[in-house]
């Protein structure tokens, strides 16, 4: 019996199979530091959702002051000029206003949601009362190269820079922002304070079963294969 060949080995098979299980890992690996940060963030979420509101000098003195719950009074808050930020709240389409809490306090204030369909706007003549905002601290996400330009007092992304120059305001603060739990406007009942975001879904974890699950079974194919081809 004349023996057979000798097979050779298949490099560029091996190749392929190394850059996809690569790949494969590296999206799983991505998944599990998603999950760490995702339970972090709802940790935080309610933490911030049972703690007292504290006055906002105190919350500013703190290390991180994000998603701490705090009261402030700004002064003209239902009459001030806002820009929109183009968002969505529980899959409906809308904008949130977003105007300096007031000349004393350089911070921005997210006021709250209007749903697209409500064409009214609260009143933006000024004013001096006092309006007592009880809210959460939060950062802003920056704009990249996909991000639109603010447009007609339109922004698209709570770039806190962005929504200050929008508003012209060289002078308020660019890292923080206070999103209100209670309405400047309450007799406009189209105006809804949404502070803290409720029922995040944290599916990560199954994600990156998937990912080491495809790497696993990629290396199983990779090995039979290997099996078959060199068997006698």
């Amino acid at each position: 019996m004349t023996p057979s060949p000798a097979r050779a080995f298949p490099w560029i098979l091996t190749v392929v199979t190394a850059a996809a299980l690569v790949v494969l890992v590296s999206l799983g690996v991505w998944q599990v530091q998603r999950l760490a940060w995702k339970q972090a963030l709802i940790a935080r979420i309610d933490a911030a959702q049972a703690a007292v509101p504290i006055p906002l000098d105190q919350a500013l003195a703190r290390p991180d002051p994000e998603f701490t719950r705090v009261v402030v009074t700004c002064r003209g808050l239902d009459r001030a000029r806002f820009v929109s930020l183009r968002t969505l709240v529980e899959g409906e389409a809308g904008v949130r206003l977003v105007s300096l809490c007031s000349q004393d306090v350089p911070l921005l204030v997210d006021r709250g949601f209007v749903s697209e369909g409500i064409s009214a706007r609260p009143p933006q003549d000024g004013g001096t009362m006092p309006v007592v905002v009880r809210g959460v601290v939060r950062r802003g996400e920056p704009a990249n190269s996909f991000t639109p330009p603010p447009e007609d007092g339109l922004v698209y992304v709570r770039d806190i820079g962005r929504l200050a120059d929008a508003l012209d305001l060289p002078s308020a603060r660019r890292d923080l922002m206070i999103v209100a739990e209670t309405s400047s406007n309450p007799e406009w009942q189209a105006l809804r304070p949404v502070a803290l975001p409720e029922g995040l879904s944290n599916n990560h974890l199954g994600y990156a079963i998937t990912w080491f699950g495809l790497a696993a079974a990629l290396i199983g194919v990779y090995l039979a294969m290997l099996y078959r081809r060199y068997r006698a």
